[in-house]
């Protein structure tokens, strides 16, 4: 099964919890100093948030699946759209252990793919499997066509979060 998935930069992170919180009437599932994540039922979201990034607003979009099935098949999916795609495999993002890959649509917007295998007390740190920023953290949300050829070009120096 899949669930949505949205993540946003936003500036004052207490206030934004406050409002989607009464938004969602719901609380969030996860709560971090830089970082909060709902995992809804109704509509089946995972609506995550946070303050790293170079400007508020949509960071990126995705699908998150339950089993690898599902997400060897948005992967063939992609790849049979002649989408330039960057597979993570197993990484360490926004305190989650997750096996994922990205796309990026023809205007820009990332997409997510990924699974998630578990939870870790840190926003990121690169699996060693998984490819590396200039900087030697966790890779970041591409943003644009050729930024996911490479996994050396995966990051912008602007942007700076992923998951």
């Amino acid at each position: 099964m899949k669930r949505f998935h949205v993540h946003l930069h936003v500036t004052d992170l207490h206030q934004s919890i406050a409002f989607y919180s009464t938004l969602f009437a719901a609380e969030p599932a996860r709560i971090e100093s830089d970082y909060a994540k709902w995992m809804l039922e109704d509509p089946r979201l995972n609506f995550a948030i946070s303050t790293r990034g170079a400007a508020p607003g949509v960071d990126h979009l995705g699908f998150q699946v339950d089993e690898a099935a599902d997400l060897a098949d948005l992967k063939d999916r992609a790849e049979a759209a002649d989408l330039a795609l960057l597979d993570e495999g197993q990484t360490t993002c926004c305190y989650a252990r997750s096996d994922k890959h990205w796309i990026t649509d023809p205007q820009g917007v990332a997409w997510e793919h990924f699974q998630t295998l578990g939870n870790v007390p840190v926003f990121g740190k690169a699996a060693q499997v998984a490819p590396q920023t200039p900087a030697g953290g966790a890779c970041c949300a591409p943003r644009a066509p050729a930024a996911v050829k490479s996994a050396a070009a995966c990051c912008s120096p602007v942007q700076k979060s992923c998951c």
